[in-house]
């Protein structure tokens, strides 16, 4: 049985090794969920990860990146993580997860009046869908026998939709309405159907130590318990891009 005395020293330890060393937090541009603010990285998710690691006391760096980079570098570089990333069965071994930050919708989005219609996810068996390379709902698709037109980013499919290269788009309403607000084409292209809905978390490397994720998780469990979580939500819930 430890002394007292080791079981204080044990106890001291716990916030020096929750600190020890910075993180590297990779991330992608997904308004409103992530944004540019001048040099500041804004948005629900960077905020969110913000205040997780000023209550855990845990150092960091911040990078918008091309999402399958972020992805990648998270996976080889040991003090580092990545977000906003789906928790799936196929990646859960890959990382340790602090979260959920939040929930995201998987929906396939098309033209107005478009000349089919979408009862189940099936339906779009035929169909020609957009996508973003490394996105985890591009991903499902593909492992299921969809027809997935992946492009670099997820800003190029609302053109392709309008220039009849696919025929969906698949992604979540957070990130299609900032960016068809953006573009001008809200009413152009509507949501037809959601099928499914996920929780997105700060994925970590697995080399990262066991105290910083308890740490990191402590404090998102107390953000949620003390409302700061919702508050941030709201502050973005009305979000429209800046009129050009």
């Amino acid at each position: 049985m430890p002394s007292k005395l080791q079981l204080a020293a044990s106890i001291l330890a716990l916030p020096l090794a929750a600190s020890a060393g910075s993180l590297q937090l990779f991330t992608e541009y997904t308004p409103p969920d992530i944004m540019r603010e001048g040099e500041r990285i804004v948005g629900i998710s960077p905020d969110k990860v913000k205040e997780i690691m000023a209550r855990a006391g845990i150092g960091y760096t911040m990078e918008i990146m091309a999402w399958r980079r972020a992805y990648e570098l998270a996976l080889r570089t040991p003090d580092s993580c990545v977000f906003s990333t789906s928790r799936t069965p196929e990646r859960e071994a890959l990382f340790k997860w602090v979260g959920p930050l939040r929930e995201v919708d998987w929906t396939l989005y098309g033209l107005a009046n478009p000349p089919f219609h979408l009862a189940t996810l099936d339906d779009a068996k035929r169909l020609r869908i957009g996508g973003y390379s490394g996105d985890v709902r591009a991903q499902y698709l593909v492992a299921r026998g969809f027809t997935v037109d992946t492009a670099p980013d997820n800003f190029s499919n609302p053109r392709k939709l309008l220039g009849g290269r696919i025929d969906l788009w698949v992604t979540s309403h957070q990130l299609a309405n900032g960016v068809l607000a953006q573009e001008g084409l809200l009413g152009k292209i509507v949501p037809l159907l959601t099928f499914h809905t996920s929780r997105a978390y700060l994925a970590c490397n697995k080399a990262v130590p066991d105290a910083q994720i308890a740490a990191m998780s402590a404090a998102m469990t107390e953000m949620v318990k003390d409302g700061t979580s919702t508050a941030i939500d709201r502050k973005y819930a009305n979000w429209r891009p800046s009129t050009r």
